[in-house]
């Protein structure tokens, strides 16, 4: 193939005409949909007369300048775009174009999805619709008339307000939608069809009414309880954190089954995977509710940062989305265990981007360069851009960064902007100097922090010596400023300084500290106020009085996981030369027995405390990843701890059993993983927790356990499962997810059977994340087996996919990118599946950037 062309950020300059005002009509059918755009041109810049429109898998049927018509000899036409000369410095243009939404399997642009029409725009979905500007700083004000058969499609919705709704000589119906925002072509959107429709409604702080409306498939009324409230909490919290309000008549969202990403943050019409919507007990775990409460909020924190204000170019995505992961995570820390929510975050930090920072896709939040935009929606551009905005908030306080946040959207409302003008609102609120903060901005990878540390007995001086490095970020790099929020202990752990802010902004830079009485134990990076890795620290020897005493609850959990990892590593370095496992420390073990005592400590809290280290995170502390001894070693853990910590985990887990909060729950089902880890005797106990269960946290949490075993346990849960939620869609993508993580010998022929399973499907994203994703991502003793049959199984589904949805199978390519981090042997073997992969006929530009760069050195 030839090789696709790659954009870059100096490249970057105002389109010579932009689009004020866009009219558009949708005629809809079955077989054909016309599209017919009435667009207002004026001339921004004088670098050519010429007008070039983005456009993709389009019919064109006619193009019409200042209402004549143009002829075919007046305009160039090819596969990428329309191209003819301006008639003058303002003008009409009017293109009528037919596309097919019932044969767009991409799910870019309008696509049908159960039988209703939806449409997926960012990051350039819009020129698969019509012919137009497709780049986020054209931005302009959308009516939307939608004509069709109004039986089939009794429900017709765009953005903005409803201003007509009138029937047609034909009998068919017309609905005209409104949006007095200007906006780029990525936050259009459009749904019709039949679904049943949610309502509530909402009164803004200065009084205005906003009528709330969620709409689903029908029979899924009675799942959308939780979405409301959660949205309903969104506007409530934006308005008091940030002083946003609503600015329309209305916000609807649009839960739809096939769909690429989470969600959709479209002006007034946010259009979402239902699995970010639709939840009851009965059918969604306590982790869905978390993500639906999150989802609905980063989406409705949209409005303002990444509607109202939108980016430049796709180069400034964070601007949007690392923003507004952190205003998320902000809310939803307010919402529930700001402690929990903390450690979650940096959880999945750790498990998907410090990987990505680590390996060949490692990049900069703010890109300097792509070749297909949808590969970089990715971990660096959302939950490390989040990172970078939390480390602004802390150095300039609260305070600070509110007037920084105020400011920025007072110059800036209605614009599209860079990340840079962004850091300068801060700057301008917070009065700090942000030039040397930029630097995170641009530098891939992630720091590695060295600390030494040196005390004085006759000064009672105490000194913390720092050194940063970054390998990606290359030699001579210029050092980054990091926050260092810190505190530290005495050897009773006791406090003898808390919350304390250093500066870190040179490579290597020591801080003193006087009148310590005596030696005491530093506490590093609380709230993990950095998106670092600490190399070397000094409180490693004192990690079991951190663990039982450090006032940062993150800290206190950090202190246990880092505990038990140097007792995990230890184990895997004597399993693969072959010698007896030593097992967890003392210091661990007997800390794990004091916290899991405690009757005043937060049971979720307590839930991840008691939580070992996962065998990817294990993975991540090795050169060269050994995942057969890390299973093993980490499984032998668990037992461990199962069988000296029975008695305890029995008691707790029966007291537990009559309590009904979420947390409550996560301590109940942690036990029982203990429990069953320790001995196959515990699987009744599973088996008894899953027929009984009456919520589907519970039910999941024992049929995970039972998915791993051997006994008629297992297949009688699953056929159950099966029997009783084979209708809802999202339920069984759990039971294709389990089966896939399964660590049970006969996995990866359980899961190639299952891509035979009459319910599943490569054309609905969620379910190929089920089983192929699940299995390539969370199931590392059977994908990295060293006979390849992960691997091949893969790249079978990748090459399979591109041809259907390359935005789907390009984000299936990471766990291949990988391979430097294994042995010779898994290496050749993911190196000839990438080789493969690329050698595709016909292959898209999202599979070949991903397959390219994962292969390069």
């Amino acid at each position: 193939m030839t090789k696709p062309a790659t954009i870059h950020l100096k490249d970057y300059a105002p389109t010579p005409f932009t689009i004020t005002e866009v009219n558009l009509t949708f005629e809809l059918a079955e077989d054909v949909t016309v599209v017919t755009s009435e667009l207002s041109f004026k001339r921004q810049t004088d670098a050519t007369d010429q007008v070039r429109l983005n456009g993709e898998a389009l019919v064109l049927k006619s193009v019409f300048l200042d209402g004549a018509v143009l002829s075919k000899s007046n305009y160039t036409l090819t596969d990428k775009d329309l191209t003819f000369i301006a008639p003058s410095d303002e003008f009409k243009a009017t293109i009528v174009t037919e596309i097919k939404p019932q044969e767009n399997t991409a799910l870019e642009g309008l696509y049908k999805s159960s039988g209703n029409f939806c449409t997926q725009c960012e990051a350039e979905g819009f020129r698969k619709i019509t012919y137009y500007l497709d780049r986020p700083d054209v931005m302009a004000r959308f009516t939307t008339s939608i004509i069709g058969d109004g039986m089939e499609y009794p429900v017709m919705l765009s953005n903005g307000n409803l201003v007509s709704d009138t029937k047609l000589e034909d009998g068919r119906v017309k609905k005209v939608w409104e949006d007095p925002h200007p906006k780029p072509a990525y936050l259009f959107a459009l749904v019709a069809g039949k679904l049943a429709c949610v309502e509530d409604e909402f009164v803004t702080a200065s009084g205005r009414k906003v009528a709330l409306q969620i709409f689903i498939e029908l029979g899924n009324e009675d799942k959308c309880d939780h979405a409301m409230t959660s949205l309903k909490k969104s506007m409530k919290w934006d308005e008091e954190k940030y002083g946003r309000e609503y600015d329309l008549d209305v916000f609807m969202i649009v839960a739809v089954g096939d769909f690429n990403m989470g969600a959709m943050e479209n002006k007034g019409l946010n259009i979402f995977n239902s699995k970010y919507v639709l939840a009851s007990s009965q059918t969604a775990t306590d982790t869905d509710f978390d993500g639906i409460e999150s989802v609905i909020a980063h989406e409705y924190f949209h409005n303002w940062t990444g509607n109202r204000i939108t980016c430049r170019d796709w180069f400034q995505l964070t601007l949007k989305e690392g923003l507004t992961v952190f205003r998320d995570q902000q809310f939803s820390a307010d919402m529930n265990s700001a402690a929990v929510k903390r450690i979650d975050d940096v959880q999945r930090l750790r498990a998907a981007q410090f990987p990505e920072d680590a390996g060949p896709l490692a990049h900069p939040i703010q890109p300097q360069s792509y070749v297909e935009i949808n590969n970089f929606y990715t971990a660096t551009v959302y939950e490390k851009g989040a990172e970078i905005i939390r480390m602004m908030h802390t150095l300039a306080g609260p305070e600070g960064f509110r007037k920084g946040m105020d400011i920025y959207f007072d110059r800036h409302d209605g614009q599209a902007v860079t990340t840079e003008e962004f850091v300068s609102a801060i700057e301008a609120g917070s009065g700090l100097d942000l030039k040397q903060f930029r630097n995170w901005y641009i530098q891939p990878g992630t720091p590695e922090i060295a600390v030494e540390d040196a005390y004085n007995e006759t000064s009672s001086t105490y000194e913390l010596t720092f050194t940063q490095k970054n390998v990606k970020a290359g030699e001579g790099a210029d050092p980054l400023h990091i926050p260092v929020a810190m505190g530290l202990l005495d050897e009773d752990g006791n406090s003898l300084l808390d919350d304390d802010l250093l500066h870190l902004t040179k490579a290597k830079q020591t801080f003193t500290f006087e009148n310590i009485p005596s030696k005491p134990i530093p506490s590093l990076f609380r709230k993990f106020s950095a998106p670092i890795k600490i190399t070397r620290n000094p409180a490693d020897e004192k990690l079991g009085l951190l663990f039982r005493n450090d006032s940062d609850e993150f800290n206190r959990w950090e202190a246990g996981q880092q505990l038990a990892l140097q007792g995990l590593l230890a184990d895997v370095e004597l399993y693969a030369s072959g010698q007896a496992l030593t097992g967890l420390s003392n210091d661990y073990t007997e800390a794990f027995g004091e916290i899991l005592d405690d009757q005043n400590m937060d049971p979720a809290f307590k839930a991840e405390v008691l939580t070992l280290p996962s065998e990817s995170y294990i993975g991540q502390q090795m050169k060269i990843v050994d995942v057969d001894a890390i299973h093993t070693v980490r499984k032998v853990a668990l037992k461990s701890l199962g069988k000296r910590f029975e008695t305890q985990l029995k008691s707790i887990y029966a007291d537990l059993k009559s309590h009904n909060s979420m947390g409550a729950r996560a301590l109940k089902n942690l036990c029982l993983s203990y429990l069953v880890a320790s001995s196959d005797d515990y699987l009744p106990l599973a088996s008894e927790q899953y027929f009984s269960s009456e919520n589907m946290t519970d039910r999941m949490a024992s049929l995970a356990r039972l998915v791993n075993s051997e006994t008629d346990h297992r297949a009688e849960a699953l056929q159950n499962f099966y029997d009783n939620w084979k209708e809802d869609q999202l339920v069984l993508d759990k039971w294709f997810m389990l089966q896939a993580t399964s660590s049970r010998s006969s996995t990866m022929d359980d899961v190639k059977g299952l891509l035979a399973h009459p319910d599943f499907t490569m054309l609905n994203p969620n379910r190929v994340r089920s089983l192929i994703a699940a299995f390539a991502g969370a199931n590392p003793i059977h994908f990295h087996n060293e006979n390849g049959g992960g691997y091949q199984f893969l790249a079978d589904r990748i090459i399979e996919l591109n041809s259907t949805n390359p935005q789907i199978a390009a984000r299936l390519v990471a766990p291949l990118g990988q391979w430097r981090r294994h042995n010779e042997t898994r290496q050749g073997l993911m190196q000839a599946e990438l080789r493969r992969i690329l050698e595709t006929e016909n292959i898209s530009n999202d599979v070949y950037e991903m397959a390219n760069k994962s292969l390069s050195n």
